[in-house]
């Protein structure tokens, strides 16, 4: 491409044999991607029609799974074009708009499972207190934040973003993820001052309000015994989730900022293991662990059979 192009595309550099493996990697991920919107749907479908499932903790699984939706929506068909493409490029703004709902979407996650373990810890802490406070008003409330918040924090490092000037025109992974920060002709203070305060804003604040409302459920868990499975059996899902999305979004914001030199190969799986294992985890975990919804889950799959 000439300079002219290059002003305006930038190029994914991530891919490992694209023009060799393309149809292979096109027929995985399709796969994937119907599976992630399926399975995610599918749950999403019972909770907003079984009545015995409108309750705050399953209204804030849905809206959780809601964002596995978007996020793939944003992510696969970009990636199943790019592999059967003799180039992988994407404009600009397009990519900006892509490091956007990644970022905006995975702080809204962390926000709901911040709210989720709120919700378990007045149901298990204060039973006699969960009508009065999770009130119909209180959850659209935290609901409405937890989208709204992490949008309006990542629209300012947006704007801040498409603000300075790129040298770079090569992207070493296969999306626009925080390697975006890598093509700017200079590291901005500014930016990454602000990327700090959301860093602990969205991902670390919520994630410290988590380990205290779930240290006191763990306490008020092990004093009575009597709530000691309810606990278990609702906690023990959004704890899996937890971990395992901490881990990969650690991975994910660290490594490009660690600049390590790595294989490519090795980029690109931890890549798609954010990808895949992500939207694919939370409907399993859910599905299986949460008793209700492996119910209707299961009278579901007995009418189709």
């Amino acid at each position: 491409m000439d300079n002219r192009l290059n002003v305006t595309y930038i190029t994914f550099g991530g891919h490992v044999e694209v023009q060799k493996y393309g149809c292979l990697y096109f027929v995985i991920m399709f796969t994937v991607f119907i599976l992630v919107m399926s399975s995610n749907a599918t749950i999403v479908c019972i909770i907003i029609i079984k009545k015995n499932l409108h309750e705050p903790m399953y209204i804030f699984i849905a809206a959780l799974l809601i964002n596995s939706v978007l996020f793939s929506t944003v992510i696969y068909p970009k990636l199943l074009i790019d592999f059967l493409s003799d180039e992988q490029i994407i404009s600009y703004p397009a990519c900006l708009f892509q490091w956007f709902s990644y970022y905006w979407l995975g702080g809204s996650d962390f926000f709901l499972l911040s709210v989720m373990a709120y919700d378990r810890y007045v149901s298990i802490c204060n039973p006699l207190k969960y009508t009065t406070i999770m009130q119909k008003i209180t959850v659209n409330i935290f609901l409405f934040s937890a989208w709204i918040l992490p949008a309006c924090l990542m629209s300012v490092a947006l704007l801040l973003n498409a603000r300075e000037q790129i040298c770079t025109f090569h992207l070493k992974g296969i999306l626009c993820n925080s390697t975006v920060l890598t093509l700017q002709c200079v590291s901005s203070r500014t930016l990454n001052i602000y990327g700090l305060v959301v860093f602990v804003t969205v991902l670390l604040l919520p994630f410290l309000f988590i380990l205290f409302t779930y240290s006191r459920i763990l306490v008020v868990s092990y004093r009575c015994r009597g709530v000691r499975r309810r606990a278990a059996q609702t906690c023990f899902p959004h704890l899996l989730v937890l971990i395992n999305f901490s881990c990969l979004t650690s991975c994910d914001v660290l490594i490009p900022r660690l600049e390590l030199e790595s294989p490519k190969i090795v980029r690109l799986i931890m890549t798609l293991q954010f990808v895949i294992y992500h939207p694919l985890f939370n409907p399993i975990i859910y599905g299986l662990k949460m008793r209700r919804i492996y119910d209707h889950l299961k009278k579901l799959l007995c009418r189709m059979v």
